[in-house]
């Protein structure tokens, strides 16, 4: 069974950094796209990054853009999330999910294994 585990959440005041971390098992991790979903309470789930099999091409929700970076080290099968000048509208559960190989964007439909999430938030 495929796992994704995510680390590197936390409580941050505005302004602060956080690095989000994703660990996947087995050894397919490069042969997929990967991406960052968010939930806060009492909302649905959004997207807010992805990034190819080989980490050429990234995409990025509009409220996260420039903010948020996007990255993966396929030799330690690894996705991050880096981010920077965070806002309390930021705070969310945050999920990694594996892009399926048809297609991969920002709908949760487009992904199909998700990690347990990990807890980010943001005091102002």
């Amino acid at each position: 069974q495929l796992q994704l585990i995510e680390s590197g959440g936390g409580l941050v005041q505005a302004g602060g950094s956080l690095r989000l971390s994703c660990v996947v098992s087995g050894r397919t991790f490069s042969s997929y796209p990967m991406g960052w979903f968010r939930q806060a309470p009492g909302k649905e789930r959004e997207f807010v990054a992805a990034i190819s099999r080989a980490g050429g091409i990234s995409s990025y929700a509009d409220s996260v853009k420039g903010r948020f970076t996007i990255s993966r080290d396929n030799f330690k099968n690894t996705l991050y999330l880096q981010m920077n000048s965070l806002k309390p509208e930021d705070t969310a559960l945050y999920y990694c999910a594996r892009g399926r190989t048809t297609g991969w964007g920002p709908h949760s439909y487009e992904y199909d294994y998700w990690g347990q999430g990990t807890q980010v938030t943001v005091s102002s």
